[in-house]
């Protein structure tokens, strides 16, 4: 079980109300993806699991390719590392503290500098030797569904009490693409929430019909430059005038599945690694509630 973990902790920080710590601070974020995690092993009964991190989250070769990737969240552009996110002060606080409550737990935690999440995901999904669970808010990662491989979507969209198991069916279902497909399904419809423009005046419906007919994102390009297909002059008109986009878009919104990662050992824990510290946090935090759910769910999950 892969975990998208800033998509689940953003989920929880925004669809709970504020709960203090004894000190007052919010800690909802940190409450939310502990139960998030519990509900998760108790459902699923995951062997291993990994809360993927973006050490960068908006990664400069995406930033050189497409400048306006994720420009729209920045709040300050540093010279060296990553920008900085819009990230309201009362979530941001509380990720040095799920940092820390996971270490306790021995949870691991994977990240990989100048890479998204997303990329961790992608590579440990692609190099896994058993059935993957993927769990995520972001449609991004429908690009990895692979029933063969064993790789399907946990999608949070609504919720997690009510996520969606994605397979290559629901994917073909949903938008009329292959699980394939969807990168250049994506590339051609663009994406608002991550700064990707797509092709002016093709929509999903649009994007999902061309590559249909002509395949993949290659074979709609062929298409527009030879005047004996059949696409239509307007559309035909939109990829012309989206040329410069389109020839580095796919690289951006394809997810790295090859990056060199310091892995660890990636099995559940049964116990946490340091029970002192983690009821040190579960007192200092307020954290009692949680962590004693997920203490017991691991220690169950060790027995089935």
């Amino acid at each position: 079980m892969l975990l998208d973990t800033a998509s689940m902790y953003f989920r929880a920080y925004f669809g709970a109300p504020e709960i203090p710590a004894p000190d007052g601070t919010n800690v909802n974020a940190v409450r939310g993806l502990l139960d998030y995690i519990s509900r998760l092993v108790e459902q699923y009964r995951p062997t291993h699991l990994v809360c993927c991190w973006d050490d960068d989250w908006r990664p400069q070769w995406r930033v050189d390719l497409i400048l306006s990737y994720k420009a729209h969240r920045v709040v300050e552009e540093v010279a060296v590392g990553p920008d900085v996110e819009e990230v309201p002060d009362p979530l941001e606080i509380q990720v040095p503290i799920i940092r820390e409550v996971l270490g306790a737990f021995g949870i691991p935690v994977v990240g990989a500098a100048g890479y998204e999440a997303d990329d961790v995901i992608g590579t440990l999904a692609t190099d896994a030797a058993m059935p993957v669970d993927v769990v995520t808010g972001d449609r991004d990662l429908f690009q990895l569904v692979d029933d063969a491989a064993g790789v399907r979507i946990l999608y949070i969209g609504k919720g997690v009490g009510r996520h969606e198991r994605v397979d290559e069916e629901w994917v073909l279902s949903k938008y009329g693409v292959s699980a394939r497909q969807y990168p250049d399904f994506a590339t051609l419809r663009g994406d608002a929430s991550d700064g990707l423009p797509g092709v002016k005046g093709v929509g999903e419906k649009t994007a999902a019909s061309l590559l249909t007919q002509y395949g993949d994102l290659a074979g709609v390009r062929a298409a527009a430059l030879d005047p004996g297909s059949s696409l239509g002059p307007a559309v035909r008109r939109r990829l012309a005038e989206a040329t410069d986009y389109l020839d580095v878009a796919p690289q951006v919104v394809a997810v790295a599945r090859d990056i060199d990662l310091d892995r660890g050992a990636l099995a559940l824990p049964v116990s946490p690694v340091d029970a002192d510290l983690l009821a040190d946090l579960a007192e200092q935090w307020g954290l009692a509630t949680p962590v004693a759910r997920l203490t017991g769910v691991l220690a169950a999950n060790a027995t089935r």
